[in-house]
């Protein structure tokens, strides 16, 4: 089963977006961790980990969102 099949049969459970991704990734700490700062709407928590994370791939994340957004104008 792809990933869009197991999406739309979780759908089919009435699953809500938060459910469906916790269904995905399982018991996670640091994804439990992201979706505790997210119900806070604790945006610095979630920009400091994504700074993080960019700077261990070695992506900088300023280049990447202003790429990003290009895309929208």
């Amino acid at each position: 089963m792809n990933n869009i099949e197991l999406i739309k049969s979780f759908m089919t459970k009435g699953l809500t977006p938060k459910g469906i991704v916790q269904k995905m990734v399982g018991n996670n700490p640091i994804f439990n961790n992201l979706i505790s700062m997210a119900e806070k709407n604790d945006t610095e928590g979630i920009e400091k980990f994504a700074r993080n994370i960019c700077e261990q791939k070695g992506i900088k994340l300023d280049e990447e969102l202003a790429n990003f957004r290009k895309n929208f104008n």
